[in-house]
């Protein structure tokens, strides 16, 4: 009556009291959810909380930071970095404005679309604490987030390496030159002492902040505002120096011998000669060239003769007009002088004893080598979202603060790529280091009101983004140990009594070690590079695959996003990749690979409902329905086996050698379904059945049979097996072959007719036109482990069944244990055959079937002997009564 007075297409749903009795109610369910501590899964405090017998439990402090704490500013601060400071106005100056524009929209456009892809991961459902790690790994699954989630981790340990990096050439070439402990021992061998002073400095530094990590995150949250503060004033002034340098440019002039800059740091007159007390004297500059303070030419530079020196404007200022000389780019070779093209000048060879003095290339450059060194100053647009535990609501401030984040700091990018072309000289531009303007930070010759402000505020910055780095790092490590999908990872999973991670910590100090020797941060920058790429690659395609499965948990509240925007940036990460560095890239692939493969032969055992196994289901739905548009052809043919097993009284498998021929014949490759059947009542007989399934699930992993198990409980052992015969598999995936024991012991058995059951089920194999396999004395059938290095594989082809008696040993040959053993194909010449030809005949056609195989054709006289001594096989009817 109550079902009556329902509205249509509802359903009633009364569960038995027994699960009433284990199911939690509705209620207690929802409190669970509300109570929801967005703790890092596996945190000890998170395991105390859920221990019924742990201590007292304490007073966890609601997460409230919003928006702008919380999201924007981290990501802002992380995104800043030292290549705005270091190398952007470089790149301007190389690249041109426009190719410098081109590279900066590539790199925001990827991480745009990387954000959009993360807004709609991090908006479907409650957002744990952890991060882009775990979006990626309960998006794409353990194997998947396990390999994107090290190379996350390995990105953000070498981006510590590069800011520290970065940190010690600002120290060592603007703030203290003469700290350096390495000097030069010539004129041109200056790279290996900076190299060396990188080196040890970066070391100290590396070992000084891991020690303020260790003893405690906290202080390295206090001094994250006084970091963003020194990022936000530097940027500050650059603007305020572009404004000023309308109407009043800074004095840097730059000095020219001809059309090639020379570095400033060794004379301090801009002129070959100065008068002196009415007297012509020569200056530094002379003396550098003609090795003598005399004003004779007879060792000068013959350049240095025929060229004039000028001074040049270094800052002509935004109304100048030398915007359109810095449109177009100007890549050089390692060791070219940086010269200025439309500078009159006479050109002749110079002395090579004075290369030193001119501004030259320290590296060869070209678009595909800008765009790796400048993409780490985009990344850090998941910083939000590894805070995710400290936000109030993080499906809202995730893509608000993020999108937000992205925008504003592509806005300074492309201004400040406009802004220096438009009021630097194009040869300070290409000056990495300042040499033209008194090893000046280049950049800083333009910010207001002092050089300072930016040398000083890009170092603590500098400083602070590489602490911040350090501090991830480690707590990304410490999350992937702690979900176990990597074994050997265990021991980072552990830390402090607070939840530190310390093992990790230390382990991240030793990788940026390596980057810190590596002690370029032109090299280091790719590396990096690689990494994120890898990272934001992968998030693209967990959006796109999940919104193609289109999976019923796939509801985001963040609603616009599209799978052809994350297909867009999924290709423009793989595109920049191979830009940037395509050896770089493929030594990422390779890691990412490994890790996976790793992950995949160690069987993660996670279920976390991932996109990849929604892929899965889908890619096996669509091969089926196409197996299903027609019969398979004969090429196509392979035995899919049906292996029936016996089960003893304690439920264990009485023939196991069984499994070992299906695991051997079938080689890994194919249909293999491993049934058995329980007696009994289902309702009652349920625990027996898994428990049989899972002796049986156990046995294959020992076995290593790729196959499935199917366990049917039926009121009698020959009805079970007509089941199995008839049901099993699905569509197109149906076995068309069934292995059977043969029955030993059925003259003995206590059931007069228990030998009907073998022969039922031949009579249903033939009923089904399925082939039939059955194995006799198979106890003594040799293991997996076993080698046969010689021996044979005999065949008795008496009647012609279609070639599966020639399939069924070049199949066994295939498996390492038959490997190395001859076939022989043995047939049955009647009296009035011709025994020769036959032999012919049957080379021939094994010939045509690229079998190897010896033939032998035996008289039908010597067959009947033979017969007679020995029983061979058994004929059974299978038609008729």
């Amino acid at each position: 009556h109550l079902v009556r007075q329902l509205p249509s297409f509802h359903v009633l749903c009364f569960p038995p009291q027994e699960e009433l009795d284990i199911r939690p109610k509705v209620s207690s369910l929802l409190g669970k959810l509300v109570s929801y501590t967005n703790l890092t899964q596996g945190a000890k405090e998170h395991e105390e909380a859920e221990s019924a017998e742990g201590s007292k439990k304490k007073v966890s402090k609601s997460p409230s930071m919003g928006t702008l704490m919380g999201v924007y500013l981290p990501c802002m601060q992380n995104i800043f970095g030292v290549i705005l400071f270091l190398r952007l106005t470089w790149m301007v100056g190389t690249a041109g404005v426009l190719q410098s524009f081109l590279i900066v929209l590539i790199c925001c456009c990827c991480t745009m679309l990387t954000a959009i892809s993360m807004s709609a991961i991090a908006t479907n459902g409650v957002v744990p604490a952890g991060g882009s790690y775990f979006m990626i790994s309960r998006s794409l699954g353990p194997e998947f987030g396990g390999a994107v989630g090290l190379c996350f981790y390995l990105g953000t340990t070498f981006a510590g390496a590069m800011y520290i990096l970065g940190a010690i050439e600002i120290l060592l070439t603007y703030i203290a030159p003469q700290a350096a402990i390495f000097h030069s021992t010539g004129a041109h061998d200056t790279s290996s002492a900076t190299l060396n002073n990188m080196r040890v400095y970066g070391t100290l530094f590396l070992t000084f902040m891991a020690v303020v990590v260790f003893v405690g995150v906290k202080y390295v949250n206090k001094f994250a505002s006084l970091f963003l503060a020194c990022v936000i004033i530097s940027i500050l002034s650059i603007y305020a120096g572009a404004i000023k340098s309308i109407f009043d440019p800074p004095a840097f002039p730059i000095c020219m011998l001809g059309n090639r800059t020379l570095t400033r740091d060794h004379f301090d007159v801009c002129a070959k000669t100065t008068i002196v007390g009415n007297m012509t004297v020569a200056t530094k500059l002379w003396e550098l060239f003609c090795h003598s303070s005399n004003l004779t030419t007879d060792n000068c530079d013959k350049y240095f003769l025929l060229n004039n020196v000028t001074e040049v404007a270094g800052i002509p200022g935004a109304a100048s007009g030398i915007l359109k000389d810095n449109l177009w780019s100007n890549y050089m070779e390692k060791g070219e002088i940086l010269e200025k093209a439309d500078h009159p000048s006479f050109d002749v060879p110079g002395l090579k004893s004075n290369l030193h003095l001119y501004v030259f290339a320290d590296i060869a450059t070209s678009f595909t080598v800008l765009v790796g060194i400048f993409f780490p100053s985009v990344t850090g647009i998941m910083a939000g979202s590894n805070r995710s535990g400290d936000l109030k609501d993080a499906q809202k401030s995730i893509p608000v603060g993020t999108i937000l984040a992205i925008v504003t700091t592509s806005l300074v990018y492309f201004s400040s790529v406009l802004l220096f072309g438009a009021c630097i000289e194009g040869v300070v531009l290409r000056d990495k280091y300042g040499d033209a303007v008194n090893k000046n930070l280049v950049v800083g010759t333009l910010s207001w009101p002092s050089p300072w402000v930016i040398v000083i505020g890009s170092f603590f910055s500098t400083c602070g983004a590489g602490l911040q780095s350090l501090t991830g790092a480690p707590r990304l490590l410490q999350a992937i140990a702690k979900d176990n999908i990597i074994p050997f990872l265990w021991v980072f999973g552990h830390g402090k009594a607070n939840g530190e991670p310390t093992w990790a910590l230390l382990l991240t100090a030793l990788i940026a070690e390596l980057g810190i020797l590596i002690a370029s941060l032109d090299m280091v920058a790719p590396i990096l590079s690689m990494f994120f790429l890898m990272c934001y690659l992968f998030v693209n395609l967990a959006c796109a695959v999940q919104t193609l499965l289109r999976t019923p948990n796939w509801r985001p509240r963040f609603k616009y996003y599209h799978w052809a925007l994350s297909f867009l940036g999924m290709s423009i990460c793989l595109a920049l990749m191979f830009i940037s560095s395509w050896y770089y890239a493929l030594v990422a692939m390779l890691i990412a690979g490994m890790i996976y493969k790793y992950i995949e032969y160690q069987g993660a055992e996670k279920e976390w409902g991932d996109g990849i196994r929604g892929l899965s289901l889908s890619a096996a739905r669509y091969a089926l329905l196409r197996l299903e548009e027609g019969p398979p052809h004969t090429k196509n043919w392979r035995p899919q086996l049906l292996v029936l097993l016996k089960l003893d009284e304690d439920l264990h498998v009485k023939y196991p050698r069984l499994l070992t021929f299906a695991s051997q014949l079938k080689a890994g490759k194919g249909l293999t379904i491993i049934g058995t059947v329980i007696q009994g009542n289902f309702l009652e007989s349920y625990g027996e059945a898994q428990a049989a399934e899972q002796t049986i699930k156990n046995m294959i992993e020992i076995e290593k049979v790729k196959g499935f198990c199917q366990v049917v409980v039926a009121t009698k052992v020959r009805e079970g097996i007509a089941h199995l015969i008839q049901s099993c598999g699905l569509g197109g995936m149906k076995h068309n072959t069934v292995v059977l024991g043969w029955p030993y012991g059925w003259r003995q058995s206590e059931d007069a007719r228990a030998w009907k059951t073998f022969i039922d089920t031949v009579r249903c194999t033939t009923a089904a036109h399925l082939a039939l396999l059955v194995p006799k004395n198979v106890s003594f059938y040799p293991s997996n482990h076993e080698r046969y290095n010689e021996g044979n594989i005999d065949v008795w082809w008496i009647v012609h069944d279609g070639g599966m008696l020639m399939l069924l040993p070049f199949l066994l040959k295939q498996h390492k244990v038959w490997r190395k053993c001859k076939m022989r194909i043995f047939t049955v010449a009647q009296m009035d055959d011709n025994s020769i030809q036959m032999k012919k005949d049957l080379a021939t056609f094994l010939y045509q079937l690229r079998i190897e195989a010896e033939v032998e054709v035996v008289e039908m006289e010597y067959f009947s002997y033979f017969c007679s001594k020995t029983v061979i096989f058994q004929l059974i009817p299978t038609s008729g009564p």
